[in-house]
């Protein structure tokens, strides 16, 4: 293994100093959302809840919050973005599942297994349209913008992974390509609109958008490793989905190209065709860690968990600067 990405797993890491900095903030978010998400027709918040509810740390509205910190926000402004944040990524999960046909996330099953595929789409659409009224609120075009270009990115990577699934001859650019808009793109609006709201400089804002994409490339990157050596306790959704619906991750992308011929047969079958047995994600799991796939993924983690520190240099050092670099290394430390 890499001797930074082991360095970064040995030593430990929580969140716990920037839970507790962001307390009060969150504690505001949270009573935000779940009184935005309410609604007359009854299916909408009971919908929600079961999804929002699940979420433990809320990432992505902390790293709003903790952007707006560390750039010297004073009132509390980046909450409603915090709380927008969360809703647009809340609809992306719930559109996503329907897509994916998921049966689990964050550990319970996918709600449009309870209430319905048409269901979980029209109240991620609600919830998208709380999120733009959330922003409109704020009085800032800049956030405003910042957010709903996110939204629209993120769904050019949902079509491009769609476009391109099954693909065995997918490459490790158009993959970064796609997680870098499906996942990191939330991650770096998150923070960039945080500092934009408490009228960071526009160097400190670069440097925040740089944190948050660099940030949500190693989480997700962390994540397509844990699909293939975490446990569903870890993940919240059963090892092994990425798979078994032939999403080609990064692990998956280096073990085909590593295991060249000998084993193209293989993949042919469970990947392209989808015609998997139940041995299938054994021997896939076994592939991918021989050939040294999964660390590959964690090395490249790691390189980006250590470019998200970097990008900070832009704030002096202090408490809400230590606890976002706590963060990034909390990025590679969950595969531990």
């Amino acid at each position: 293994m890499d001797a930074a990405a082991a360095d970064t797993r040995a030593k430990p890491v929580n969140l716990d100093h920037l839970l507790k900095l962001a307390g009060p903030d969150m504690a505001g978010v949270d009573s935000l959302i779940r009184d935005r998400m309410q609604s007359p027709v009854s299916v909408i918040p009971a919908l929600a809840e079961h999804l929002i509810g699940g979420s433990a740390k809320r990432l992505r509205p902390l790293l709003t919050v903790a952007a707006a910190r560390l750039a010297g926000a004073k009132d509390d402004g980046c909450r409603k973005l915090a709380a927008a944040v969360e809703f647009i990524h809340t609809a992306t999960l719930l559109h996503d599942d329907v897509v994916d046909s998921s049966e689990l996330r964050r550990g319970k099953v996918a709600a449009h297994l309870i209430w319905g595929a048409p269901s979980s789409v029209l109240v991620g659409d609600f919830l998208f349209a709380r999120a733009f009224e959330l922003m409109v609120e704020t009085g800032s075009m800049s956030a405003l913008e910042i957010l709903a270009r996110a939204s629209r990115v993120i769904a050019e990577g949902e079509v491009l992974q769609l476009t391109r699934a099954h693909d065995l001859d997918l490459d490790e650019a158009v993959y970064l390509q796609i997680i870098k808009a499906k996942t990191a793109e939330l991650f770096a609006a998150a923070a960039e609109a945080g500092g934009v709201c408490a009228g960071a400089t526009s160097d400190q804002c670069r440097g925040l958008r740089q944190y948050g994409q660099d940030l949500g490339l190693a989480f997700q990157l962390v994540d397509d490793s844990l699909d293939y050596s975490g446990a569903s306790e870890t993940l919240g959704k059963n090892p092994g989905d990425d798979f078994r619906e032939g999403k080609a991750t990064l692990p998956l992308i280096l073990a085909i190209i590593r295991t060249g011929e000998a084993e193209r047969a293989f993949w042919l079958r469970t990947i392209d065709a989808l015609e998997q047995t139940d041995a299938d994600f054994e021997r896939a799991r076994q592939l991918v860690r021989e050939t040294g796939a999964l660390d590959s993924t964690l090395k490249a983690a790691a390189g980006y968990a250590a470019s998200a520190k970097a990008a900070l240099a832009v704030f002096p050092t202090g408490a809400w600067r230590t606890a976002l670099e706590d963060l990034a290394d909390f990025a590679v430390a969950r595969l531990a």
